[in-house]
């Protein structure tokens, strides 16, 4: 062996992890052989001193590492070019020796220049099946599913993160993961012997679309992982087979993904059952599998080659009893649990934040003008962006938008008050434009929504007609003969509401089908119902009867795993999601707001038939879902608490479907309890607009709890109109943080007054004209200005604040003068507080602008029924929103909302994600509020600017008791502002400031504070950079002041022999 040589030092060197990691030998020979370094006597030799028979499993085994060490000794042996190229070999096959690349980057390997030019040719058939799979899955996963298959949208240009947290196996979140690579990494895991991951969520959240991404970024060997192989699956196949099928391990990975090329020795398969941990599944849509058997006492299966059901192979994959190490990625819907014991880590997808669908806008309108618009039509609408906070919907509505636009030369959606039915509305009018005639390519087109629909008719009618089928079998795949039956030809492919899954068939036959979405094939069985006039008023209503019970043989195919957390039984409501959304969308579809749309469509007769027994259901349905919700003593309010189970929520959502009051009257009023609770319910800002359909009618007091949901910006502005009807509201995570807000209600839309009847402005002459209503000067009722979408988005915010209607005017009226005026006086507000009356003066002074004459006032008087909020009530009204995914802009709305509420006492904004824009609004509200005497702000990223806004609040302030600036990213520029403030203060008393960055520079003003301020009780600076100067400068300052009673600073760069130099001063506190 030549010594001395960079290249032979380093395989002497890193021998034991070369032998570790090289797993096989067969390329590195062929090219040693190939380029004159060894001989065909060589290779006889390395092989047949490294094989032998491994008698406990019967087969021969070829030990890797020995044929490795003697590989090493023969390169070695010939010198340093032999050596330099042996690892070049290891670096240019990339798939063949995937494990070595961190390696690489810790030799920081640069090829020897005797070597660089000599080919390299990856003649391992692991890595040439490695290399198909990522060419497989690259074409597979590049584009977007999208309308038609001749449109094609690619993945990276519109994919955007979902907000994606970690839970552990107790139901405790654990943070939010940054990125796609950690959802394969050891962040969140809480089972380590466990091999699965499971991401869960709502129907639309992006489950798939995630899958699809991680597939695409492995394909590009871009995802941070070292499996060599990826397969994936839906899980919707698996109840397409019969219960005689019978599968092994390897058929199902190579028949439903791809076969290795030239590889009679079974080589491929055999690494696998090596080194299962290089293999990476997904498993798409578990919640989806539906099977008509009973599995009960089928054996389990630990052999790779025995034949059995595919379902029962899946779920010793699951298990780990099949392929023990490899990683595993498990999708599905909201409420299908698995056993802890099966999950590695549980992901649960949140759908988009505010921030999120900006972005996401942005992919879509890339054009500054057109995101523009975009923009302010959402901001318009509230509602509609809880809506987009689910990826499907926004794609959807987006896609619509465009649609408009190239059709209709404009942006504008039918309706302001539009509900997840107008949206697929919206989808199917694209997709039927498609086989109506199309105008020239310089005209837009005038065809209205009634004449795409009417034309589309027979099309229509055979898409639901084969949803319709599916869903009664709960089956997703359809055949050319299922198509063909229902009427659908090829040309009807291209209208996008189906898409081709040819790879579920894997034995060659015809292709197969499926519906763009399970959201899409429950709107279409929906119309089928109403489209079909051979079906009776009482056949419409099926699909709720399917929801009161689950098959039993489902339950046991998955009993090993886990099943639906929800039980079931007679309630019209349980979980059942794609029974759910068939229900909600035939809500939808019969309400009077679309009445006009299916009378072109359907016999009137039929339709007011099909109306009436759906209204003649909930309602029936509703009171007894109300009489049997379990009911205990509320320790928050004088009297008793409602516990809605989580399908309460669908009855929500069912009933602003309707968009019916009589429904929703009679729900509000089957609300007997003083607290309704509706914790872990998933509920999404978008259903903040059904739950305030129905508070709007309850007369009463009410508490909500809404802890541990996912109720945003969006959610908080929709229930803004209901808060005074609330007495408490609980917006917290956990238990131990659950929080209240208490509101009047004695005005239905002033959060402080206390007026006892409600006044509005009309014009002289026109008391019912609902047109002519403008305002009232004491408590703010409501705003009917002329059309809703020409108002700009700052006025709508202002509407939303305060709970006002909106009513459009016949079209052709001018609104310029109520525009500009509210443009005047909201841009007053940035400097001070708008108040009512001002308000109320300035809509005075836009009527007389638009109609002239005088305005005349005038009484409606409105009696509340029930208790109304005493002067003790209005004397403690909490705020508290903590973990909520609030942001700069929801920060906002909370400021506005203390500026309208003269009596609010606490605000609680804790573990949100307000930065220092949306703390100085806060922090200017605060400081002009009389009344709060307690804010927590603790876990959001105020920083040393927010820290300064509220440094002036609290200066001079006259109520402020208590205040939590905790983990907000402090440093001691911040700590010196909040220290000189406290100088001027004589009410704080108890002052958190843990877990933030102030260390010695501010410790002089912070003793300075100490000396002057003599209402300052405590002072908690747990876990900041103070030293032991910092701790004497705070004890000097202690030394004159007998008020306080504790400083902490445990958790600071204090030693325990300098804690004992402060002994004698028992308020500093370490411990």
């Amino acid at each position: 062996m030549m010594d001395g040589g960079p290249f032979l030092r380093t395989l002497t060197k890193h021998r034991e992890v070369l032998v570790e990691q090289v797993k096989n030998t067969q390329c590195v020979l062929d090219n040693l052989k190939t380029n004159g370094f060894i001989c065909n006597e060589d290779i006889e030799i390395i092989q047949r001193a490294a094989t032998k028979t491994d008698q406990e499993n019967m087969c021969m085994t070829i030990c890797v590492s020995e044929q490795v060490r003697k590989i090493l000794e023969l390169v070695q042996s010939k010198g340093e070019e032999a050596s330099a190229y042996f690892i070049h070999i290891l670096h240019e096959a990339y798939d063949a020796y995937i494990d070595l690349r961190p390696w690489f980057d810790t030799i920081q390997y640069t090829p020897a220049a005797s070597v660089r030019d000599l080919p390299v040719i990856n003649t391992d058939p692991i890595s040439k099946y490695s290399e198909k799979l990522r060419n497989e899955l690259g074409r597979d996963t590049r584009f977007l599913t999208s309308y038609s298959q001749r449109e094609e949208t690619l993945l990276d240009e519109l994919y955007m993160d979902t907000q994606m947290e970690l839970f552990n196996d107790k139901g405790e979140s654990l943070g939010y993961l940054e990125n796609l690579d950690d959802v394969l990494g050891e962040q969140g895991v809480f089972n380590q012997q466990a091999e699965t991951i499971f991401i869960t969520g709502d129907a639309g959240v992006g489950k798939s679309i995630l899958l699809q991404k991680l597939q695409n970024l492995w394909s590009k060997r871009q995802l941070n992982t070292r499996a060599k192989f990826f397969f994936k699956f839906r899980c919707r196949m698996f109840s397409a087979f019969k219960e005689t099928d019978e599968i092994s391990v390897r058929d199902l990975i190579f028949k439903y993904n791809c076969y290795p090329d030239g590889d009679p020795d079974n080589e491929v398969f055999g690494y696998i059952l090596r080194f299962p941990e290089t293999v990476l599944f997904t498993f798409d849509g578990y919640d989806e599998i539906q099977m008509d058997f009973d599995m009960d006492n089928v054996p389990e299966v630990v052999s790779p080659e025995e034949r059995t059901h595919p379902l029962l192979v899946l779920m010793n994959l699951l298990c780990g009893k099949l392929l023990k190490g490899s990683r595993k990625v498990l999708t599905a819907r909201t409420g299908t649990e698995i056993q802890s014991r099966v999950v590695r880590k549980k992901v649960v997808l949140k759908g988009f934040s505010p921030d999120h669908l900006r972005r996401y806008m942005a992919l879509h309108f890339p054009q500054q003008e057109h995101k523009e618009v975009v923009s302010v039509r959402l901001d318009a609408n509230p509602h509609l962006c809880g809506l987009c906070s689910i990826p499907l919907f926004s794609w959807i509505i987006f896609k619509s938008f465009k649609h408009l636009q190239s059709m209709y030369d404009n942006y504008e959606l039918p309706d302001s008050s539009i509900t997840l039915t107008n949206v697929f509305l919206l989808l199917s009018e694209v997709f039927l434009a498609r086989v109506t005639k199309r105008p020239g390519l310089l005209k837009r087109s005038t065809q209205s929504t009634a004449e795409t629909f009417r034309a589309g008719l027979k099309t229509l009618t055979a898409f639901s007609r084969l949803a319709l089928r599916g869903l009664e079998k709960s089956g997703f795949i359809y055949s050319q003969e299922d198509l063909t039956s229902c009427g659908l030809g090829e040309e009807d492919l291209q209208v996008g509401f189906l898409r081709p899954v040819g790879h579920y068939d894997a034995c060659g036959g015809a292709a197969t089908f499926e519906f763009l979405h399970l959201t899409l094939q429950a709107f279409l069985t929906a119309f089928s119902l109403v489209l079909d006039s051979d079906m009776g008023p009482d056949g419409i209503l099926k699909f709720f009867a399917k929801c009161a019970h689950r098959k039993s043989s489902r339950v046991s195919c998955i009993c090993c795993l886990g099943r639906s957390s929800h039980a079931r039984d007679t309630d019209p409501f349980q979980t059942n999601e794609h029974f759910q959304f068939t229900n909600l969308f035939l809500c939808g579809l019969l309400s009077k707001t679309n009445s006009a749309l299916l009378e072109h469509l359907v016999p009137p007769l039929s339709l007011r038939k099909k109306r009436a027994s759906l209204k003649s259901y909930l309602s029936t349905s509703v009171k007894t879902h109300l009489r049997g919700l379990p009911r205990s003593p509320s320790t928050d309010i004088k009297g008793n608490k409602v516990h809605a189970m989580p399908n309460f929520l669908w009855m929500l959502r069912c009933i602003f479907e309707t968009n019916s009051d009589d429904v929703a009257r009679l729900t509000a009023k089957g609300i007997s309890a003083e607290y309704i609770k509706l914790a872990y319910c998933n509920i999404y800002s978008a259903d903040c607009s059904a739950l305030n359909f129905v508070l709007h009618h309850h007369k009463k007091s009410l508490g909500v709890d809404l802890d541990n949901n996912n109720i945003n910006d969006y959610g908080v502005q929709q229930l803004i109109p209901s808060f005074s009807k609330m007495t408490v509201v609980r917006l917290s995570w956990r238990d131990s943080e659950w929080q209240r807000v208490i509101f009047s209600d004695e005005s239905r839309f002033s959060l402080g007054g206390d007026a006892q009847r409600i006044r509005v402005w009309r014009h002289r002459g026109q008391h019912q004209d609902g047109r002519s209503v403008v305002t009232r000067p004491e408590d703010l009722v409501s705003l009917h200005l002329h059309p809703y979408r020409t108002i700009c988005r700052n006025c709508v915010r202002m509407f939303k604040l305060h709970g006002m209607d909106y009513h459009r005017t016949p079209s052709g009226t001018s609104t310029a003068p109520y525009r500009d005026v509210w443009r005047v006086g909201l841009a007053n507000t940035a400097a001070r507080r708008h108040t009512e009356r001002q308000t109320s003066v300035l809509c005075e002074s836009a009527h007389r602008q638009q109609h002239g004459g005088s305005v005349q006032r005038t009484h409606q008087a409105q009696d509340h029924q029930g208790s109304g909020a005493s002067r003790h009530e209005l004397d403690r009204l909490w705020l508290r929103l903590y973990k909520n995914h609030i942001t700069d802009a929801g920060a906002e709305m909370v400021a506005q909302i203390i500026g309208e509420c003269p009596h609010l006492k606490t605000v609680k904004l804790g573990c949100n994600r307000i930065t220092s824009v949306g703390a100085k609004r806060l922090a200017q509200a605060i400081q002009k509020s009389k009344s709060i005497y307690d804010v927590g702000m603790w876990g959001n990223s105020i920083g040393d600017e927010g820290a300064e806004a509220f440094a002036e609040a609290l200066r001079n302030h006259p109520s402020l008791t208590n205040l939590s600036l905790s983990a907000n990213g402090i440093s001691s520029q911040g700590g010196r502002s909040l220290a000189r403030a406290l100088k001027e203060n004589s009410s704080l008393h108890i002052f958190w400031l843990i877990q933030n960055q102030i260390s010695d520079e501010a410790a002089p003003e912070l003793g300075e504070a100490l000396r002057s301020n003599s209402a300052l009780t405590h002072i908690m600076l747990i876990d900041n950079q103070l030293t032991a100067r910092g701790a004497q400068q705070l004890r000097e300052g202690l030394a004159s002041n007998t008020a306080i009673k504790e400083v902490n600073i445990k958790g600071n760069q204090v030693s325990e022999e300098e804690e004992k130099e402060f002994a004698s001063e028992k308020r500093l506190r370490f411990r």
